[in-house]
């Protein structure tokens, strides 16, 4: 028996969320609803524009990360987790290894770690619930192979990949031999897209490792549209699959789309006023490797994985409270 569900690999952030309007994006000269990678300079000049010149606070703090928030979701549910990511010896650090450690998934990290400034994510979310966001990568823009823990990875059912980490060199290196290593050892491999900016910009890094085999694809209807270079969601449909025989599409309120290599079905979502979208496609990856690492169906594993992102999206912040998961999911 897997040690692990769902091993994952990913840029570690510290998140700080906001409420702002669109007129503020626009002076901010922010693209709404995409992920823009900025310098830390950058990233103070919008803390200022944020707090002193148009006084919003922040609402939430949290340790983040796409695929963090994924394995995180997986280890409320019940499930076990190993996220492999880099942090430095900062107070940021300090929270999201205490934060993930608390949270009950293992890491690479150690309590001695490089000095250097951890990564950090501006969501700042719209009242129509977009998220908008700005990354400073920090140190974790440096994660290599050197984070690679195998032997976890070997003893994971699913190695889950952010698709974020093609931004990054060296993260990249580490992304393609994590999946060398799952393929060795017949650990299923699954990507997330992870955001329309890094399909539009990084599409042959994205080819290159569905080139090499991924077993199950993540993705939302804009990410699929863009990688399949298609208007339609059946060309979009038809292209993935023919890529990647499984996959999840996230459709929004609509719900998803999934195909487990036979049978593509939409699974209908649950009707909610969205309040904010921030995680939504994370917590929703992280429900459904959950229930399929229990031998779920598909379908099933798509509605519940449903259920848990439309108790996300119904309050701020990236991921579930313990008491919402364990009132409403479990059991």
């Amino acid at each position: 028996m897997k040690k692990y569900d769902v091993y994952g690999i990913g840029n570690a952030l510290v998140d700080t969320e906001y409420e702002v309007s669109d007129e503020f994006l626009r002076i901010a000269s922010l693209p709404k609803g995409m992920m823009t990678l900025i310098e830390e300079q950058d990233r103070h000049r919008l803390i200022q524009l944020l707090e002193d010149k148009h006084e919003h606070q922040a609402v939430k703090l949290a340790s983040g990360g796409s695929a963090a928030n994924t394995v995180v979701a997986v280890s409320q549910l019940g499930g076990s987790a190993f996220y492999s990511c880099k942090v430095a010896n900062d107070p940021a650090g300090d929270f999201f290894v205490r934060d993930l450690d608390e949270l009950g998934v293992d890491t690479n990290l150690e309590a001695r770690r490089e000095p250097g400034t951890t990564g950090a994510c501006i969501s700042m979310v719209t009242p129509d619930a977009e998220r908008t966001m700005t990354t400073h990568l920090g140190i974790t823009q440096q994660l290599s192979v050197r984070e690679l823990r195998p032997d976890a990875l070997r003893n994971a059912s699913v190695l889950y990949i952010e698709g974020y980490l093609v931004s990054s060199p060296s993260g990249f290196d580490a992304a393609l031999e994590a999946q060398r290593i799952a393929r060795a050892s017949g650990v299923t491999v699954a990507l997330t897209l992870s955001d329309p900016a890094m399909v539009q910009n990084f599409k042959s890094s994205f080819d290159q490792l569905i080139g090499q085999g991924v077993d199950l694809l993540f993705c939302n209807e804009d990410e699929a549209a863009l990688w399949s270079q298609t208007d339609t969601r059946d060309g979009a449909i038809e292209k993935i699959r023919s890529a990647c025989t499984r996959f999840a599409m996230t459709c929004g309120s609509e719900g998803a789309i999934v195909c487990d290599g036979a049978t593509t079905k939409l699974v209908a979502g649950v009707p909610i006023k969205p309040v904010d979208t921030t995680g939504a496609g994370d917590n929703f990856a992280g429900a459904f490797l959950y229930k399929v690492c229990r031998n779920q169906d598909y379908a099933s594993a798509a509605a519940f994985a449903n259920r848990s992102a439309s108790l996300l999206v119904s309050s701020f912040g990236a991921r579930l409270t313990s008491a919402v998961v364990n009132q409403h999911l479990k059991g």
